[in-house]
């Protein structure tokens, strides 16, 4: 599937806030709480109390948890693949203390861990979080980690292309997936936009 073949999101008609992108129906986040994760969930109302027009934004949408994988969400609900941004945790230890990352880049790249993000953390090695490790401190389904909502103390590590249009994130379980403008994503608090995170697949 092509890009361009795909429209921009459009307002839903009789939907106050909601919009139509690919086959889905999105709505706004915090009218459907159900679909979010405890942590995504306090961090969007944090950000409601504080920042409401950047909370009104961030869409939400329920989806087959089976499908919550990049590849298979984009072919199921004919999105753009390169809509999507990818939400990986990444950690590496300096003497006793263990130092977490979480790495935000398109779909259409993957995070470039072993010089960018080992470099940030000023460690000597970095590597993917295991599953069970990962869930269990995010307080998320695996699959479906998200950069809202991580724990205070984590580094948030943004390419640049994630803040330019929209953006296809984790909403914390794997039966939904936000939706919000990427500047809009990189405002929030904690990120940080770093120049060559995302590499070329290949």
């Amino acid at each position: 599937m092509s890009d361009e073949h795909v429209p921009e999101p459009t307002a839903a008609l009789g939907e106050d806030g909601a919009v139509t992108y690919g086959t889905l129906l999105w709505v706004p986040a915090l009218e459907r709480a159900d679909l979010l994760a405890g942590p995504v969930r306090t961090a969007l109302a944090e950000l409601a109390a504080h920042h409401p027009d950047a909370a009104s934004q961030v869409l939400v949408t329920e989806i087959d948890p089976e499908l919550a994988d990049t590849a298979a969400m984009t072919d199921a609900y004919d999105l753009p693949l390169s809509a999507s941004a990818n939400c990986v945790l990444v950690a590496g230890r300096r003497a006793a203390e263990e130092r977490v990352a979480a790495c935000v880049v398109r779909a259409t790249t993957r995070a470039d861990v072993n010089t960018t993000v080992r470099r940030l953390l000023d460690v000597r090695k970095a590597s993917f979080w295991p599953t069970e490790q990962a869930v269990a401190a995010s307080g998320m389904e695996y699959g479906a980690i998200t950069p809202v909502g991580l724990p205070a103390g984590w580094r948030v590590l943004v390419d640049p292309a994630v803040g330019v249009g929209e953006a296809i994130i984790g909403s914390g379980v794997r039966g939904s997936k936000l939706l919000l403008p990427g500047e809009v994503l990189v405002s929030l608090p904690g990120v940080e936009v770093v120049e060559g995170l995302g590499l070329p697949v290949g």
